[in-house]
């Protein structure tokens, strides 16, 4: 009963933090409209709302910047081909990334690991939202006691099948008519320790449940979208000219037939002269709404700098076009934002990883290891080509520590790798200096004679 009602209490907590993601999720998605924020529209300008989606823009400008090439394990110089291709075997080239982008949005995502049917070499690791799993996390040492997970929720939202991770056992259970949920397995791993890790992404220490990307800037959003709302209603109805007659009457505005010509061609400017010679007609300047417009970069300015977002990305820039040197100086504070993050990433991943060797090897003794990123700057590749041939023209980093430094992924090396030892003109060379090698080796003394 004790497990139940731990899982019972994880369950709650998932429908506690139910509005808030909520919330968080329909501004990422553009979802949140001028009619949810409170403000009366007339009817007739209801189609006239505009969502600026900045938040989806300000998480994938970050999120675009961080890409896992690889693990390296502690005494070793090369990423672990082994934990690659566990990598691979979970498709998280795709998962991965979109685990990030879920705790940048609400603050939270989690890595679970598992085993394999039929498979006891690869483990089984995917990445899942903090939608339907939670963990309790115990304050003083950081560590997971247990995580509750729910699945296959009905029409109305109730789940009927959920999972209650430990730190030996894993149990599944069903919920039952009459009976609540009802324990229908057991998956003992005895690793002693939970078999799920959060991938938090924290502004400060007291952001134990994560922290939201799009905080900052969801209030200039929602000001931007009533600004926009606001420019579309003056471009309907003050954009063109007002026209005015004076003197004319109703007879005036009929075709040849005798028929009221309709207010829409007199509008439009389809009627131009009339038969009243006492009739005056004349129009008022148009509007000029660039009061409209320069709020709304203003906003964007805000926006940029919050986010750390280079002016370009929000679609201002000034008169003289930047230069390359600019635009990269324009990025450093979003490439150092980026660099932060991924640190906080990269504990959630050697962690899982950390728990899938456990798992597969049966060992406590576990190695470090290192998560190695893409570098999220934007050197051009021949200025990166030129400082990476001089470092190893002068000694400071191998040939194999240039090509991390290049970008190039694990597949990319080994092949190259082979390409080269397969080359006659490469063999030639080793052979000329391993024969210059021998000739040049000093020579064994003479033994000395009694």
């Amino acid at each position: 009963m004790a497990d139940l009602d731990v899982l019972r209490g994880l369950i709650e907590k998932i429908s506690n933090g139910a509005t808030e993601r909520r919330r968080l999720n329909a501004y990422y998605q553009g979802e949140k409209r001028l009619s949810a924020l409170g403000i009366t529209l007339p009817p007739q300008m209801q189609n006239l709302a505009v969502v600026v989606n900045w938040p989806r823009l300000a998480i994938r400008s970050l999120e675009e910047r961080l890409d896992v090439e690889g693990f390296r394990l502690a005494g070793e110089t090369r990423v672990s081909d082994r934990l690659w291709d566990w990598w691979q075997a979970n498709n998280l080239d795709t998962r991965g990334p979109l685990g990030h982008k879920e705790a940048f949005v609400t603050g939270d995502a989690y890595v679970v690991v598992g085993r394999r049917d039929g498979d006891d070499e690869t483990p089984l690791i995917t990445v899942e939202s903090g939608d339907h799993l939670h963990a309790d996390v115990d304050p003083g040492t950081g560590e997971v006691r247990s995580a509750g997970r729910v699945y296959a929720a009905d029409d109305n939202g109730v789940p009927q099948r959920a999972a209650l991770y430990l730190p030996d056992v894993t149990l599944l259970y069903e919920l039952r008519q009459g009976r609540g949920f009802v324990e229908v397995d057991a998956i003992e791993h005895d690793l002693g320790t939970v078999p799920v890790v959060p991938m938090l992404y924290q502004d400060r220490l007291s952001d134990e449940s994560g922290h939201s990307e799009m905080a900052d800037i969801i209030g200039l959003t929602d000001a931007c979208c009533r600004s926009l709302t606001n420019l579309g209603g003056a471009q309907e109805l003050l954009a063109v000219p007002q026209r005015y007659v004076l003197g004319a009457s109703r007879e005036d505005f009929v075709d040849e037939a005798g028929n009221p010509k309709p207010a829409w061609e007199a509008y439009i400017g389809r009627l131009w002269a009339l038969g009243n010679e006492d009739a005056k007609v004349g129009q008022f300047s148009a509007a000029d709404l660039r009061n409209f417009t320069e709020v709304i970069n203003l906003y964007s300015k805000l926006v940029s700098a919050m986010t750390g977002m280079p002016p370009h990305y929000l679609g201002y820039s000034t008169d003289n076009p930047a230069s390359a040197d600019a635009i990269r100086s324009s990025e450093s504070r979003l490439v150092k934002r980026a660099e932060r993050a991924g640190t906080q990433l990269a504990d959630a991943w050697e962690a899982a990883f950390r728990i899938a060797l456990r798992w597969i090897d049966d060992t406590d003794d576990v190695p470090r290891l290192e998560t190695r990123w893409r570098d999220p700057s934007t050197p051009t590749f021949a200025a990166k080509a030129d400082a990476v041939t001089k470092l190893v023209q002068a000694g400071i980093i191998p040939k194999e520590a240039a090509w991390d430094a290049l970008g190039y992924s694990v597949e990319q090396q080994a092949h190259y790798a082979q390409l080269m030892a397969s080359d006659p003109l490469a063999a030639l060379i080793r052979s000329v200096g391993a024969d210059q090698a021998q000739q040049q080796a000093p020579a064994a003394p003479a033994a000395i004679e009694a």
